[in-house]
């Protein structure tokens, strides 16, 4: 996604491995200069329909949300398909979560100020894990930040139809993503794979959504919006109408670096707000 983007300076980077289910998962570390002491962190899974991208095609947007969230981010390079189908993606999302949230000490970050963000697939991928966390001995997400996440491989929506093709991400790709990341005798329709299937969404984590208005991805991502919301979970709505899909990357478009600055700074907001908030219930 890194569409002629500007390279941000300002932060420390280190690259590490954490264990994972089946092998180490790279994890890249980016702290912004002049944190306040224990700080926020967002762990952050990347784009690219389970199949495609890395921790180097997401650093410069990964440096974007750092330094306009001023929170420490924490990018996961988890496996992919087709070499490692569904479950494995998710697996290592999960297990990369609780090790962060395990070692916050180590990591000098808040363990119960860890956000779970993604983009597309790696939306999906921040949706499930928030779904799960409900069960995990960790502690819960304190927000997630879904970017026009895929959410529902039902595949059926007016927006899919719409946008299916000239739209940057096309109906035809993401009938190629899925068949590359789920196998055959598996049900596309499980909440592990469409988080908006899920029976009971109540307790997840409060979620920021952002979508595109030229997407086909555009009401999955609405939807999963109001359905959170439904189950009582605080959520925040926006969609750009006049985007198309992947646009948190493309800083080379016409107003496309304040467009990731906005959502940065949002997401970086809407994490302390969601701070003050169990501070306040606390007391």
């Amino acid at each position: 996604t890194n569409l002629a983007m500007p390279k941000v300076d300002g932060l420390h980077v280190t690259d590490r491995r954490i264990p994972g289910p089946h092998a180490p998962i790279r994890i890249r570390i980016y702290r912004p200069f002049y944190l306040e002491p224990n700080p926020s962190a967002i762990v952050h899974y990347h784009g690219g329909g389970w199949v495609v991208g890395d921790l180097d095609t997401h650093d410069r947007s990964a440096r974007m949300l750092a330094v306009g969230s001023r929170c420490v981010v924490i990018a996961v390079d988890y496996r992919l398909a087709p070499e490692h189908p569904f479950p494995a993606p998710g697996e290592d999302a999960v297990a990369a979560y609780e090790w962060i949230t395990m070692n916050a000490g180590e990591l000098s970050i808040n363990p119960d100020a860890v956000a779970v963000m993604g983009d597309s697939a790696g939306g999906n991928l921040a949706a499930v894990v928030a779904q799960l966390a409900r069960h995990l001995d960790s502690p819960d997400p304190i927000a997630q930040g879904l970017l026009y996440p895929a959410t529902d491989f039902r595949l059926q929506t007016p927006s899919m139809k719409l946008f299916g093709e000239g739209f940057f991400l096309t109906r035809e790709s993401i009938e190629w993503f899925k068949h590359q990341y789920i196998p055959d005798d598996v049900d596309s329709r499980q909440p592990l794979l469409s988080p908006l299937l899920a029976d009971n969404l109540e307790g997840v984590a409060p979620a920021c959504v952002w979508t595109a208005g030229f997407d086909p991805l555009r009401d999955e991502g609405r939807n999963y919006a109001d359905a959170l919301e439904k189950a009582g979970v605080v959520t925040n709505y926006r969609c750009y109408d006049d985007q198309v899909h992947g646009f948190f990357g493309m800083g080379v478009v016409p107003g496309g670096m304040e467009l990731i600055e906005e959502v940065s700074a949002q997401m970086g907001r809407f994490i302390r707000a969601q701070i003050q908030l169990r501070e306040v219930t606390k007391r």
